[in-house]
């Protein structure tokens, strides 16, 4: 059974950092499509960073690179290193996995992930 069990959530300042993990069970990270989506109060969820079955990255345009989405594989982990953190990153941020290759255009379409975390609520104060 795949677990995905994200932590590193909090309340920071604006122009903080935080780093998130998504650690897995019952399957590999570096065999996997993983994202990092968010979901604000009254919006809809949306990606924010990908790397998929073939170590592909995507980010949002809207990161203007302040987000370094990465894995350990030695830790079954996921990250994501948040820098510059602004009032409008403030959401639940979710971890999703596949253990399909999901193309680069798909990759922020939460309906193609099987496994998701239960989230880690992040929040940012001006």
């Amino acid at each position: 059974q795949v677990q995905l069990v994200e932590s590193g959530g909090g309340s920071v300042q604006a122009g903080g950092s935080l780093r998130l993990s998504c650690t897995v069970t019952g399957y590999t990270v570096k065999s996997m499509s993983m994202t990092w989506f968010r979901q604000a109060p009254g919006k809809e969820r949306e990606g924010v960073a990908s790397i998929n079955l073939y170590g592909v990255i995507k980010y949002a345009d809207s990161l203007k690179g302040r987000f370094t989405i990465s894995r350990d594989n030695a830790k079954n982990t996921l990250y994501l290193q948040m820098n510059s953190l602004e009032p409008e990153d403030t959401a639940m941020y979710y971890c999703a996995a596949d253990p399909r290759a999901i193309l680069w255009f798909q990759l922020f379409r939460g309906g193609d992930y099987d496994y998701w975390g239960q989230g880690t609520q992040v929040t940012v104060s001006s």
